[in-house]
């Protein structure tokens, strides 16, 4: 799998801001100390996760970190995730399985469970001062497949469209969704980031066509900008749609539960 972390990523909502921490330019952001999010994958060598799985429950990770209140006001991990934000934003996505992850899982930080897959995320570290446990796992060698095509995305709640023309590891994928899923957590109110996360916070992350895909990516949607320091050229990698839906989800789960 492939790191993020050497990778300047760019969000478009139709209004960028001038500091943002996904332009390709040289910002202020980039004289602030630098500060990853690391992320693993649990693959265990017989029983690897689906890839859609995968990139699914590494987005839900990024948002439960975000909304997680140790990350919050004077929570213990606050400091190191306002520094995070103020910089670079930079994931790295690792791998482990059998005693590398269960080291892993001692460190402070979530677990959260998909279908298949298990992604843990830490809270930020810098660049440079990754734990011992953490810096040996290894980033690339291993991709992932899904057992059977995805169905279609969800309509109910936001998609993360991924670029039909582009060819990424498993690891560098799961960045590029942390990504979009952190796109939508800025552009909500408090209001719909609390009903996503009561809900669970349900996404999709789809491969576009090609004809949809221009589409997202001319119709304002905040995208996601990869200036192609690894894998990939410099370019659009995911757009985020659906992000407005969050706020009726909870109606939507309480009225499905009911049924």
């Amino acid at each position: 799998m492939s790191s993020d972390q050497t990778t300047t990523s760019g969000a478009d909502a139709g209004g960028t801001p001038q500091d943002s921490p996904f332009r390709h330019e040289r910002t202020a952001r980039d004289e602030a100390p630098q500060y990853v999010l690391p992320l693993v994958v649990r693959i265990e060598r017989n029983e690897p996760p689906g890839r859609t799985d995968a990139l699914e429950t590494a987005a839900r990770a990024v948002l439960v970190m975000l909304s997680d209140e140790r990350s919050l006001g004077d929570g213990e991990w606050a400091q190191a995730m306002r520094d995070w934000q103020d910089a670079r934003i930079r994931k790295v996505v690792r791998r482990a399985r059998g005693a590398e992850w269960r080291r892993a899982e001692a460190l402070p930080g979530i677990t959260v469970t998909g279908k298949s897959a298990e992604v843990r995320v830490f809270p930020p570290v810098p660049l440079d001062g990754w734990p011992k446990d953490l810096a040996r796992l290894q980033v690339s060698g291993t991709d992932l497949d899904d057992p059977e095509p995805p169905g279609d995305a969800d309509p109910s709640a936001p998609v993360l469209w991924m670029s039909p023309d582009l060819e990424m590891s498993a690891g560098k994928s799961m960045a590029q969704a942390g990504h979009g899923a952190q796109l939508a957590w800025w552009e909500l109110s408090d209001e719909e980031r609390t009903a996503w996360r009561e809900a669970g916070f349900p996404l999709t992350v789809r491969t576009a066509a090609p004809a949809r895909w221009t589409e997202l990516t001319t119709s304002g949607l905040p995208l996601v900008r990869d200036a192609g320091f690894t894998e990939i050229a410099p370019g659009t990698t995911v757009a985020v749609e659906g992000y407005e839906r969050v706020g009726a989800l909870t109606d939507h789960v309480r009225r499905s539960a009911a049924d």
